[in-house]
């Protein structure tokens, strides 16, 4: 049980302060301080006790020994040191929450007769009766001081209403700005003129770019150019503020040029603008459960009692699961060395679905590292038949045997080649995998060095390495297999020139078709584009993007091939792809102007030689010629 007086302190900060209402009413200390008052004075007969909250005095009962008390007697009449003995009378206390309670004070009643006390403030004590408890503590935490007149206490709230008034036209001054902003925007967007672009320039040079006011540019013009017959102003063209938009774009989220002009051909501008704040996002962290070993939903449950958050992927895949938060690395529980899952991007696990191996066949994965996808394709297969994991890079095969040892694969043969030699190393495969190399600028999430150094010359390089790593992987296909003769394409990239005009160079290099991939999501591949026409079968093909899908930047493609034959007009030419804009290796001939005028030349140094040097010249080169059969 707490101590006496403490009952009402220990609600006291936990409740609201009660509304005032009527007259100010008095907190437990008040009220003390007031019977001290009163009995220091001497005030009422002598002898009478002064009662607190409201208590009438009891008839026909006194204290003993005592018939009266005067000035002298008040420091032993204070409650602080007043002394508790064994109780004749009816005696009583005063508790700090305002409650009478007995075996407090000794004091004679006289006359028989009840009094109400009232307190200096003229209000009567009795009121508190009604009170609870709590209610009274309620009161006494709102009360701010002891012995606070009431003109006091309204002037104080009027000071806490001036303040909280302050505040609020603080607030609203501080928003005044950025709505008023927003309004002119509204409003009317005008282009700044080039002084005011080449201060900026300068500025530049010296002081980091204002990145509010770049982001409320590119706002406004975005809404000038969705209505750019309306909104826009006399005597500017669309290019101008096209190149506006480009140059604050690239300022604001760090692209290059280059790329940046790349991007808004293949975007619309609402949806270039998602696109580029997509990228400055991770994508969420997803596992694939290794069915050779455990199934999902235990895999779940272990490591949801291990501290995992997560969730399935997603309808479209039985095996994934996505990552929230957790309390343990991923990479490092128990289960990921027991190898029951794998870490692995959710558009990884696509071209693998587009694949779709069967049991008992023969399968190329031609680009294989670090094995994510080899070790699903296994699964799949639950380790029957037989596939070949190949890379170029001896270095990224280390992790792939790591990986396929983990997961318990058994029926993978890991080869060092290279992809664009596998036709003469091995063929008559029923299925290959082509997860080419590329620029990687549908992973600019995970590496966002591809923003700024990337430019034309990479993107052919690796457009030119895809078509002749295409060609291999068609040629290495059985197109006479009884279960397969299909090829899977798929790059981390969006640009055109890494996706479909490979395969539609394929696509006129072999005798392939394009076939569904299966997938349901996903949008269209392109069949035109600026000023280039495609097949119309690459609508078949998909493609994956960070901000619609909430996955990496990805596309696939899935041939079916018909024929082995190579198409009779490429067979002088063998495997050979459009070239770089380079200067060949070939051997530089002469033209037959300046071979006839070397001859002449040589014929006049001859005439102007001695007989003797003549004849002896001849003969050396007589005998340097081969004997004829």
């Amino acid at each position: 049980r707490p101590p006496r007086g403490a009952r009402g302190r220990l609600t006291a900060a936990c409740l609201p302060a009660e509304p005032e209402t009527g007259r100010k009413k008095l907190s437990s200390h008040g009220r003390k301080r007031a019977a001290k008052r009163r009995l220091a004075a001497g005030s009422g007969p002598a002898g009478r006790r002064p009662l607190g909250g409201g208590e009438q005095e009891p008839t026909g009962q006194t204290a003993r020994g005592r018939s009266g008390f005067s000035d002298g007697n008040a420091k032993w009449l204070a409650p602080a040191k007043a002394k508790k003995t064994q109780p004749k009378g009816n005696r009583v206390e005063l508790s700090s929450d305002g409650e009478v309670e007995e075996g407090s004070w000794e004091m004679e009643e006289e006359d028989g007769s009840s009094e109400e006390m009232v307190d200096d403030y003229g209000a009567s004590s009795s009121e508190e009766e009604e009170l609870l408890p709590i209610e009274k503590a309620a009161l006494k935490q709102k009360s701010e001081g002891e012995g606070l007149s009431e003109d006091d206490s309204e002037e104080e709230e009027e000071e806490e209403a001036e303040e909280a008034s302050k505040q609020k036209m603080g607030q609203k001054e501080e928003e005044g700005p950025d709505l008023q902003l927003n309004v002119d925007i509204d409003e009317q967007f005008k282009l700044p003129t080039s002084e005011d672009i080449e201060k900026e320039d300068i500025l530049f040079i010296s002081e980091p770019p204002d990145l509010h006011v770049i982001h409320q540019r590119i706002q406004g013009n975005m809404e000038v150019l969705q209505d750019f017959g309306v909104k826009r102003e006399e005597g500017r063209s669309r290019q101008e503020y096209l190149a506006l938009l480009r140059r604050d774009m690239a300022a604001y989220y760090s692209y290059s040029d280059f790329l940046l002009t790349k991007l808004m051909d293949i975007f619309p501008l609402p949806e270039l603008v998602n696109f580029l704040e997509a990228n400055e996002v991770p994508r969420p962290v997803t596992i694939r459960t290794n069915t050779l070993k455990t199934r999902r939903r235990d895999l779940a449950q272990a490591l949801i009692n291990r501290g995992v958050n997560l969730d399935p992927l997603g309808k479209w895949s039985k095996t994934g699961l996505v990552i929230y938060d957790s309390t343990v690395p991923i990479g490092a529980t128990p289960e990921y060395l027991a190898g029951h899952y794998m870490l692995q991007g959710a558009s990884s696990l696509l071209p693998v679905m587009a694949l779709a191996p069967q049991e008992n066949e023969r399968i190329l994965d031609m680009c294989c590292a670090p094995g994510g996808k080899t070790s699903y394709i296994a699964q799949l297969m639950k380790n029957t038949g037989m596939i070949l994991a190949n890379d170029s890079s001896a270095e990224r095969l280390r992790s792939v045997v790591g990986n396929l040892h983990r997961l318990g694969v058994t029926n993978a043969v890991v080869s060092n080649c290279d992809g664009r030699q596998f036709p003469k190393v091995l063929g008559g495969f029923d299925r290959v995998l082509l997860d080419a190399p590329c620029s990687g600028t549908g992973v600019i999430s995970k590496d966002p060095a591809v923003k700024t150094n990337k430019d034309e010359m990479d993107i052919l390089r690796c457009a030119h390495l895809q078509k002749e790593l295409i060609l291999s992987a068609i040629d290495s296909v059985n197109a006479a297999s009884e279960t397969g003769g299909y090829i899977v394409y798929c790059t981390c990239s969006i640009m055109v020139e890494e996706n479909e005009w490979v395969v539609d160079y394929a696509l006129k290099k072999r005798n392939v078709r394009l076939v569904a991939t299966g997938l349901d999501f996903g949008k269209e591949g392109f069949t035109r584009f600026k000023d280039r026409r495609f097949h119309p079968s690459l609508k078949s093909t998909r493609r994956f993007y960070p901000h619609t899908h909430n996955m990496d930047g990805f596309f696939i493609a899935k041939f079916k091939k018909f024929s082995n034959a190579i198409p009779q007009a490429q067979k002088d030419e063998g495997p050979a792809v459009e070239a770089l804009p380079a200067v060949p290796d070939t051997v530089i001939t002469e033209p037959p102007t300046k071979k006839k005028k070397r001859e002449g030349s040589k014929a006049e140094e001859e005439q102007k030689l001695p007989q003797p040097a003549l004849k002896k010249k001849r003969s050396l080169q007589a005998q340097r010629r081969p004997l004829k059969a």
